[in-house]
C-alpha cells in the first residue's frame, strides 16, 4: 500500500489494483506564469521556490521546471532510479581537482570520491550511487523526480539564506525581546551575521566535517552559530538543554565536535566536565551573559573575530560544499537507547521548506511565526529556522520560561500566523479554558455552548470537504470565537498544528468547537521533519493527515485491518547515522525507503492514522498484539483526571496499566507536586471526593475515586475487540510522569522501559498469584 503526492515520469495511476492504494492528490502549485523574486509583490502566495530563489534561472531554464503536471499520481513500491542533476549555479560542474572518479561502479555505501575534490559549491551535486551513508565525509544520490514538487532544482543552505537577504532584505527576520524591549534583525543583517560568524568559527579551528554542538534555549544566537556552523562547512548539532553532561559527551564524541556553544553559566557547567574527555574539542563559547570561566569566550569575542577576517577562507569552505553532503545533525531524544546522529543534508532540508511552504500556502514575506520549542528537535529546526528562511518571515523567540507560563503573553503580543504546539501544549490551554468555562453560567454559559456546537459542525463538515457555514456561524464567530482567538494570540493565525507525539481526539475535538481547526502533523528527525500534515483544507479527526506533496508513504505487510508498518520515501529522508552502519540499514532499507517503526493505516482518502509503534506491541502470553496507545487513549478520553497511563501485559496473561492523576508542577524544576491541577480537583468534586492532593487520593484510598476510576476503566473495556485487550488490574502511582523524573523525552514522548524498570515491583505485584 502506497501514498503519494509527487509525480514521477513512469507514473501512470492504477485504480483497478487490489494490492495497492494510493492516495492521489492534484498538483496545484504549478503556472506558467511565475513571477521572478524581483516581482513577487509581499504577501503573494508562494507556488513554487523558483518564485523565490531561482532568479537566476534563463526562461527556458524555468520553463522546464513549471511545466505542466498532470492532477494526479502514483508511485510504484519500487523506487524508481532519478538523475543526477548539475549545480544549481552553473551549467555544467567543474571538473574534479585531482583525478577523475574511477570508470567503475562504486561499492554500494561507500563514499566513491575519496580522492577526489569539488570545488564548485555550494550548490553542486557529488556524483554517487550510494542511497545511504553513515560517514561524516559521506554523499547520497538526491531521488529528484522528472516532474512535480521532486524535480525543484537543489540548493544549499547557504544559497537559501543569500537569496532570503536578497529577496527581503529589510523584511526583520529574528525578533527577540532584551531588556524588556523588541530588538530586529533583517534579512541582510541575518546573512551578514552568519557569515561573519562562520568566520570566526574557521578561525578558531573548526575543520569540514566536525561538529559545533549548541546547547542553549531559543535565540538569535543560536540560529546564527548553527548556520556558521554550516556555512564553514561543519555540522550543526543541537543538544537538548535537558540532556546531562554524559549524553553531551556522547554527542560532543559522535560528531566529533571542536566548538561547543552554550547559552549561560548552567549548560557550560555541564560541558566543563566533560572537556577533559573530549579530545577535539578546543573552544567554548557563551552567547549569554559574561563568561567567568577562563578561556571561555563570550558571542562577542568571536563576532569580533570574524570582523577582523578575509573572505578568502569562508569562500574557500563555500566551495566545497556540495547539496548532497551533511549539513546538520539532529540527535534523537534517547528515548530508547543512546541518541542517533541523524544526518541531514543541505538538500533534505532545503527541499522540505520547499515543500511545505507550497503545501501550507505560505504568504511571502507576511508570515509570522514564535520560535519555543527545542531547537535541538527536527520539528522546530524546521518550522522556525528554514521555513521562515524560504518564505522570509518573522521569527520572533519566546521568553527561556515559554513553557512554565509566560508563552501566552508572547502570542498575544506577536499575533502568529502559523502556530505549532506539542500535545502538552495544546493541554495546557484546554485545561484552562475548561477551568474558565466551568466558572461561565447563566446567558453566557448558554452562548458559548451554542457557538461550541457551531464551531464544531463547522469543522466536522469541512472534513468532509464541505466548507459552507451553519446559520448562526457569523453572529458565534462575532461574539465568540474571535474574542476567544484574541484571548489566545491566535487572531491572525492561519494553520495550527500538534505535533511531535500523539494528542488526544477530546482535545482536539475541542479547539474544533471554538473554531480552532486543530490538525496533527506527523514525521520523524529522520525524514527531516514533516512527511504529512492536516490542513484546514484536507484533514480528519485522528488523522495526521496526507503525505506532503512530493513524498511517498507506503505501508508494510499491512495486517487484514490494513495496518502496517509506516515507510516513507522522498528527498527529504536522511542520509544515515553519524558513524552507526548497523543502524543506518536497519532503519533506510536499499531501496531507499525509511522503516519509521510506525504502524499506520491510509483510508480511501489517503490520510494516514498512526494506530501503535512495533517497539511499543505489547504480545501477551496468549499470543496477541496488542497496540498500547490506543487502549490507552481510550481510558483517558474516559476519565479526564489522568495525566498519564502506561499498559503492561508483554509475555502476561493479561493487562494491567499504570495511571497518573493531573497534578500540579514546581515551574522552575518541571517537577510534579502533590497538589491536583483544578481541572482533577472540579472532577474529583463531580463525584463526591473532596481530595485536593494525591496524598489525599491514596490515603484510604478515596473509595469514591477508585469507583469512579473502575468505571471508567470498564467502559474503556466495552470497546476492547477481545477480551485479550480488556484491563484487568490498576494502580495510581504516587507521583506523575515528567521530564526531570525520567520519564518522559524531551518532547514529552512516554520512556516505556524506564517506567517498566522504575516500577518494576508495582507491576509484578500485579501478576503474583
Amino acid at each position: 500500500m502506497v501514498a503519494s503526492t509527487g509525480a514521477l515520469p513512469q507514473d501512470t495511476p492504477d485504480r483497478s489494483s487490489t494490492n495497492s492504494k494510493s492516495a492521489l492528490l492534484d498538483d496545484h502549485h504549478r503556472d506558467s506564469s511565475k513571477k521572478a523574486p524581483a516581482d513577487l509583490e509581499e504577501g503573494q502566495k508562494i507556488t513554487h521556490v523558483d518564485s523565490v530563489i531561482m532568479d537566476e534561472k534563463s526562461e527556458g531554464e524555468k520553463e522546464s521546471l513549471e511545466s505542466s503536471v498532470p492532477s494526479s499520481s502514483s508511485v510504484s513500491e519500487t523506487r524508481p532510479d532519478t538523475p543526477e542533476t548539475t549545480s544549481a549555479h552553473s551549467s555544467s560542474p567543474e571538473p574534479p581537482h585531482t583525478q577523475s572518479p574511477t570508470t567503475s561502479s562504486p561499492e554500494m555505501f561507500k563514499s566513491p570520491i575519496k580522492q577526489t575534490e569539488y570545488l564548485n559549491g555550494p550548490d553542486q551535486i557529488i556524483p554517487t550511487d550510494c542511497i545511504k551513508t553513515w560517514e561524516p565525509s559521506g554523499v547520497t544520490k538526491l531521488k529528484i523526480g522528472d516532474q512535480g514538487p521532486s524535480a525543484h532544482t537543489p540548493v544549499s543552505v547557504p544559497t537559501l539564506l543569500k537569496k532570503a537577504a536578497e529577496k527581503y532584505p529589510n523584511t526583520n527576520a529574528l525578533c527577540v525581546k532584551r531588556g524588556g524591549e523588541w530588538r530586529y534583525t533583517t534579512y541582510s543583517e541575518y546573512y551578514e551575521q552568519v557569515r561573519i560568524a562562520a568566520k570566526g568559527f574557521i578561525k578558531l579551528g573548526l575543520e569540514p566535517n566536525h561538529g559545533v554542538c549548541i546547547l542553549g534555549f531559543n535565540s538569535p544566537e543560536w540560529f546564527i552559530a548553527d548556520l556558521a556552523a554550516i556555512f564553514a562547512g561543519g555540522f550543526a548539532a543541537g543538544i537538548y538543554t535537558t540532556n546531562s553532561p554524559e549524553a553531551c559527551e556522547h554527542c560532543a564524541r559522535n560528531c566529533e565536535a571542536q566548538i561547543f556553544v552554550v547559552e549561560d553559566q548552567k549548560q557550560l557547567e555541564k560541558v566543563l566536565k566533560i572537556r577533559g574527555r573530549l579530545p577535539t574539542l578546543h573552544t567554548i563559547i557563551q552567547y549569554s551573559g559574561k563568561p567567568t570561566v577562563e578561556g571561555v569566550l563570550s558571542w562577542e569575542n568571536v563576532m569580533d573575530l570574524g570582523k577582523e577576517q578575509p573572505d578568502k577562507a569562508l569562500e574557500n569552505r563555500l566551495r566545497r560544499i556540495a547539496v548532497n553532503k551533511c549539513c546538520t545533525l539532529i540527535y534523537t531524544s534517547g528515548t530508547t537507547g543512546l541518541p542517533k546522529g541523524v544526518m541531514l543534508s543541505h538538500d533534505n532540508i532545503t527541499w522540505n521548506a520547499h515543500a511545505n511552504c507550497i503545501n501550507g500556502d505560505f504568504h511571502a514575506g507576511r508570515e509570522t511565526l514564535v520560535s519555543y520549542l527545542p531547537l535541538s528537535h527536527v520539528a522546530a529546526q524546521m518550522a522556525d529556522i528554514y521555513v521562515t528562511m524560504y518564505s522570509g518571515a518573522s521569527c520572533y523567540f519566546a521568553m527561556p520560561d515559554a513553557l512554565k507560563g509566560s508563552l501566552g503573553q508572547t502570542l498575544k503580543e506577536v499575533k502568529p500566523t502559523r502556530f505549532l504546539g506539542v500535545p502538552r501544549v495544546w493541554e495546557k490551554i484546554y485545561e484552562k479554558m475548561m477551568e474558565v468555562g466551568r466558572k461561565t453560567t447563566g446567558v453566557k454559559k448558554s452562548i458559548a455552548t451554542w457557538a461550541k456546537s457551531l464551531g464544531l459542525e463547522t469543522n466536522m463538515r469541512k472534513q468532509r470537504q464541505d466548507f459552507s457555514k451553519p446559520f448562526g456561524y457569523s453572529v458565534a464567530n462575532a461574539i465568540v470565537f474571535k474574542k476567544i482567538k484574541g484571548v489566545l494570540g491566535l487572531d491572525r493565525c492561519e494553520l495550527f498544528l500538534s505535533g511531535a507525539a500523539p494528542i488526544a481526539p477530546e482535545i482536539v475535538k475541542y479547539f474544533h468547537s471554538l473554531d480552532i481547526p486543530l490538525t496533527e502533523i506527523y514525521g520523524m528527525s529522520e525524514s527531516s521533519g514533516p512527511h504529512t500534515i492536516g490542513l484546514e483544507k484536507a484533514f480528519k479527526l485522528g488523522s495526521c493527515g496526507r503525505t506532503v506533496p512530493g513524498c511517498y508513504t507506503k505501508l508494510e505487510n499491512p495486517d487484514k485491518e490494513g495496518n502496517g508498518e509506516v515507510c516513507m520515501g522522498g528527498r527529504h529522508i536522511s542520509m544515515g547515522y553519524m558513524k552507526m552502519e548497523e543502524k543506518t540499514h536497519e532503519a533506510i532499507d536499499d531501496e531507499g525507503w525509511l522503516h519509521s517503526g510506525d504502524i499506520g493505516r491510509l483510508d480511501g482518502d489517503g490520510f494516514l492514522f498512526i494506530t501503535g509503534r512495533i517497539k511499543e506491541i505489547i504480545i501477551t502470553a496468549g499470543g496477541e498484539n496488542i497496540a498500547p496507545v490506543l487502549i490507552e487513549d481510550n481510558l483517558k478520553a474516559e476519565l479526564p483526571c489522568l495525566s498519564n497511563s502506561m499498559l503492561i501485559g508483554d509475555k502476561r496473561k493479561f493487562l494491567s496499566v499504570l495511571l497518573t492523576l493531573k497534578t500540579e508542577l514546581n515551574h522552575d524544576t518541571g517537577e510534579p507536586l502533590e497538589a491536583l491541577t483544578p481541572s482533577c480537583i472540579e472532577w474529583c468534586r463531580s463525584i463526591g471526593s473532596f481530595a485536593k492532593t494525591i496524598q489525599d487520593v491514596l490515603a484510604g484510598p478515596d473509595a469514591n475515586i477508585m469507583r469512579s476510576i473502575q468505571d471508567g476503566i470498564d467502559r474503556a473495556n466495552k470497546l476492547a475487540p477481545s477480551n485479550a485487550q480488556r484491563i484487568q488490574k490498576w494502580t495510581i502511582l504516587p507521583k506523575d510522569f515528567s521530564l526531570p523524573g525520567g520519564e518522559l523525552g524531551p518532547t514529552m514522548k512516554l520512556k516505556r522501559p524506564v517506567v517498566s524498570q522504575k516500577y518494576c515491583e508495582t507491576i509484578e505485584r500485579f501478576y503474583e498469584i
